[in-house]
């Protein structure tokens, strides 16, 4: 900003990339820690609210639903992969894998 770029410019070019890979290895903690911990879960999503981890959770000792809800963990397993692989390569160092090749 002490060379004329206005607040969100600073933010986009400066803050944003400094702060990126830290933004996506939180959510991706807080996306596992949500399915890990069903108590805690539990507790903070309140009367009445219905979470996909809560509903697998209360689904699973139904037999009539255990495909449904296998078919559920899997989907959101298969979607947890796409996030973990696009930050692998968000953080991998170009630099040291072309250094390891040779």
């Amino acid at each position: 900003m002490d060379l004329g770029a206005d607040t969100w410019q600073t933010f986009r070019s400066i803050t944003l990339p400094a702060i990126g890979t830290s933004l996506v290895a939180g959510a991706l903690l807080a996306f596992a820690l949500s399915f890990d911990e069903i108590i805690v879960t539990t507790f903070t999503a309140g009367a009445g609210t219905q979470t996909l981890p809560i509903w697998i959770f209360s689904n699973y000792s139904r037999p009539n639903q255990l495909p449904l809800v296998n078919v559920a963990s899997v989907l959101v397993l298969l979607l947890s992969i796409i996030p973990v692989y696009i930050a692998a390569r968000i953080t991998s160092d170009p630099a040291a894998v072309a250094g390891s090749r040779s």
